[in-house]
């Protein structure tokens, strides 16, 4: 797919200068915004030099970095993503460079593998992902009869009656999806078979570009049907393989050069961000049509002045799906120490909430909390492309009247249609002021029509990144970061384990903060509709590192100006407490280890933890307890498991008739990593 004809030089430097710009010290490429290389980009900004002809500079350690960056060196995949083995190997190809250690693993890759049923209910393959498996094979120069069975019935079995392809099976309905189509007919031919049906499934590609030049993935689009240049390209390179010129030629070519930005690189739509992604995409596509050449006539879009942002805006913090289970007191205790504004309670009862909330205005913490609910059992049906969970995340207000589940995890109802989820679940919800949170989705094709119908008529309100199971989903869904600057970007805890106490890493490693007047739901809802809201991630998994994602350029310089209004680290106004000491009464029903009668304190000091809410290991260790002025012995209560894990490590001192009054209690820890003393003093009555 090299370009036949290099464009004219000055325009062949505006693009590699802007290629350069995301060039990273480690010699990998970046999202303009990020300072990590990743993969994804790197491929495509090697296919940009490789349309224009160039060879990418320092190339060699180019190679070395992109051998070495599959996404799983950040953290084990859940499962395994064959498109980023196929992304290494083509851009080691491109680079001229070796690839013969891939071979071993690339040759055990023999037949589709199902997808996680607990994510799409049928287990169908996601088939960018298998039939990238196909084409390493290929590019590998590996023999393709052991897999030539397996895989091509899978695509057969994915072939309309218009000769277009997509992730389900035909016989259960749905039209094709241009991209998937165009890696059917890529693997067909690295597989040696014929391409059925040609003639319709010109005409059927064809009927995917719009009036304006563009194309979309289908002909006639249920929701999300807006041209992008992924789909552009996706089309020219199948028309091409199939030896066919699309309808509208000159269009087309007009509409991928109004995609040129001012910075030297292409956006994805008209108006957006440019990216490596639609940079590769454009200048592919105008390979496809052979008019490289045409760049000489681009005129790029006018650079789009920085708008300031609004005076009297502070920084606030919000924690989305954070505990709504376990101890009231302790989520109370850690949102005062962490100085978190907004907290959002996941799958809370109303007893709960009701009783952190009481709890937090007893003690003058200045938190809300509010609804932040995964509605396990909903499922949502997209012909062509299957039947997928994880599609309901919301916040709304606390109490608020946002309507009943589509589903719950004990009996999950029949899928809905989106249309329909639209109808039953999206309209009470922002009835109700409450919105809806994008959490993950690794089928590229699926994900697309969601996020772009949101930007079109509303849905999606906001995009998860950082994750309590994964450090980012951009590393692992890296075209999420195509709906920069068009959806905001939080971080999304997701809390597990039973106690908010047992999971403060998380807790203390991530959040979203947001720009606003006051730390209010409609302060929160208008950050929303503004993208002013970042999401900030510093723990073990950034290894310390501060990682932001960030809508816009000023909200993100805006928030890093302010750093010491927000920073959790080397900061003693905001910092993880060691140390929690509550006293528990019989009445106390969310309180683990709450007595009979009488009063019991409770010391837990701090631990490393899971993600799943379990102990690793300590990082604080109690030193003394002391009651009314005497120092007490309590009891150390212990759950540990076989593995070494704990689910408990608590002290308790059961004070069963106390006078009454007012008293005292202080617990005293020491700092393991420092040696250095911390406490916490209680004052209770009886």
């Amino acid at each position: 797919m090299r370009g036949q004809t290099p464009p004219p030089p000055p325009t062949v430097r505006e693009i590699a200068d802007y290629l350069e710009t995301l060039r990273r010290p480690d010699h990998g490429y970046a999202w303009g915004d990020q300072e990590l290389s990743h993969l994804t980009p790197t491929f495509h900004v090697i296919g940009a030099y490789r349309a224009l002809g160039l060879t990418p500079p320092r190339h060699a350690a180019l190679a070395a970095w992109v051998r070495a960056n599959h996404p799983r060196e950040l953290k084990k995949l859940e499962q395994e993503r064959r498109i980023f083995d196929w992304q290494q190997i083509q851009a080691l190809a491109w680079l001229g460079a070796d690839t013969a250690e891939f071979r071993p693993k690339v040759a055990a890759l023999t037949q589709p593998l199902a997808y996680l049923k607990q994510y799409e209910r049928n287990g169908y393959p996601v088939m960018q992902s298998e039939l990238g498996a196909v084409l390493s094979h290929a590019l590998l120069g590996l023999p393709v009869t052991g897999i030539a069975e397996a895989f091509g019935g899978y695509i057969d079995a994915r072939r309309r009656a218009n000769g277009s392809f997509n992730n389900t099976p035909a016989a259960d309905g749905g039209d094709g999806h241009v991209m998937n189509t165009l890696w059917a007919l890529q693997a067909s031919r690295a597989l040696g078979r014929e391409i059925a049906r040609k003639d319709e499934l010109i005409a059927w590609l064809r009927a995917c570009q719009l009036p304006g030049g563009g194309f979309t993935f289908q002909p006639e689009p249920m929701f999300g049907g807006v041209d992008d240049i992924a789909y552009t390209r996706a089309a020219l390179r199948a028309l091409k393989l199939l030896g066919a010129t699309p309808a509208n030629r000159e269009a087309c070519i007009a509409q991928i050069h109004s995609l040129a930005n001012s910075d030297g690189g292409f956006a994805d739509r008209v108006g957006w961000l440019s990216n490596a992604g639609a940079t590769w995409c454009a200048l592919d596509a105008l390979d496809a049509l052979g008019a490289l050449d045409s760049l000489a006539t681009v005129k790029r879009r006018a650079p789009q002045p920085r708008a300031p942002l609004p005076g009297g805006l502070k920084i606030f913090s919000i924690q989305i799906e954070a505990h709504g289970q376990g101890s009231p007191a302790e989520a109370v205790e850690l949102a005062r120490a962490l100085k978190i504004d907004l907290w959002g309670a996941k799958n809370a009862k109303p007893a709960w909430a009701a009783r952190v909330r009481a709890i937090a205005a007893e003690r003058q913490v200045p938190v809300t909390f509010f609804t932040a609910d995964e509605e396990y059992g909903t499922w949502v049906h997209i012909p062509g492309l299957g039947t997928y969970s994880h599609t309901s995340d919301l916040v709304a207000p606390g109490g608020a009247d946002i309507g009943p589940p589509l589903g719950t995890r004990a009996a999950p109802p029949a899928p809905v249609s989106w249309p329909d989820f639209r109808t039953r679940r999206l309209v009470p919800l922002e009835r109700g002021g409450g919105r809806l949170i994008w959490q993950f989705g690794e089928n590229e094709e699926l994900v697309r029509m969601f996020l772009d119908d949101s930007v079109e008529r509303g849905g999606f309100s906001a995009i998860s990144t950082y994750h309590f199971g994964n450090p980012d989903f951009m590393n692992t869904e890296p075209f999420l970061n195509r709906w920069r600057g068009r959806i905001p970007f939080i971080g999304l805890q997701d809390a597990h384990g039973p106690e908010p106490w047992w999971f403060a890493d998380q807790t203390t490693g991530f959040r979203t903060l947001f720009l606003a007047t006051e730390p209010t739901w409609d302060g929160w809802l208008q950050a929303l509709k503004n993208n002013w809201t970042v999401a900030v991630r510093r723990d073990v998994w950034t290894k310390g590192r501060t990682w932001m994602h960030a809508g816009s350029d000023e909200v993100a310089d805006f928030v890093r100006a302010r750093e010491t209004a927000w920073r959790w680290w080397d900061n003693p106004v905001i910092a993880r407490p060691m140390v929690s000491l509550e006293a528990l009464r019989p009445g106390d029903e969310f309180e683990a280890g709450r007595p009979e009668s009488g009063v019991a304190l409770r010391v837990r000091c701090a631990w490393e933890n899971t993600p799943q809410g379990l102990l690793k290991a300590p990082l604080s260790e109690l030193v003394s307890l002391v009651v009314d002025g005497a120092v007490v012995t309590p009891t150390l209560l212990e759950k540990m498991r076989p593995n070494g894990l704990r689910d408990e490590h608590a002290h308790f001192f059961a004070i069963p008739n106390l006078a009454p009054g007012l008293h005292t209690a202080v617990a005293t820890v020491r700092l393991l990593a420092s040696g250095k003393s911390e406490t916490r003093s209680i004052q209770f009555s009886v």
